[in-house]
């Protein structure tokens, strides 16, 4: 079992661990951490992650404030300096959990996207 596929910590959302299991049999999608909390990478490259129980995305920076505009989500700063916007990723709150899974494979997509192949 990996790291999110265990029983999941009182922080972390059932809905979250369930978008986990589902993305993990997509190609390429791994378990990781970043900043302590624990997310998935797609070839290596993280895209998602849940910190106190929010869905934490990285999308375009010009989503990211749309998200943001029509209050579905909140910036993001960095874990560890408070003062350092994450201009790539957004959280997102329980009050817009419908929109989790779609809002997941977005980040996914367009963090596979970026990535260069050879």
């Amino acid at each position: 079992m990996g790291i999110l596929t265990k029983p999941e910590p009182s922080n972390v959302d059932p809905l979250f661990t369930s978008i986990v299991q589902k993305m993990l049999k997509e190609r390429g999608v791994t378990e990781a951490k970043m900043f302590g909390a624990s997310g998935l990478k797609i070839n290596r490259k993280m895209f998602l992650m849940s910190v106190k129980g929010e869905l934490i995305i990285k999308l375009p920076k010009e989503r990211v404030n749309i998200l943001i505009d029509s209050m579905q989500g909140k910036y993001f700063y960095h874990l560890f300096d408070k003062s350092r916007l994450m201009k790539e990723w957004v959280s997102i709150g329980h009050k817009y959990k419908i929109n989790w899974f779609k809002l997941a494979q977005e980040a996914k997509d367009f963090v596979a996207s970026t990535q260069k192949t050879h």
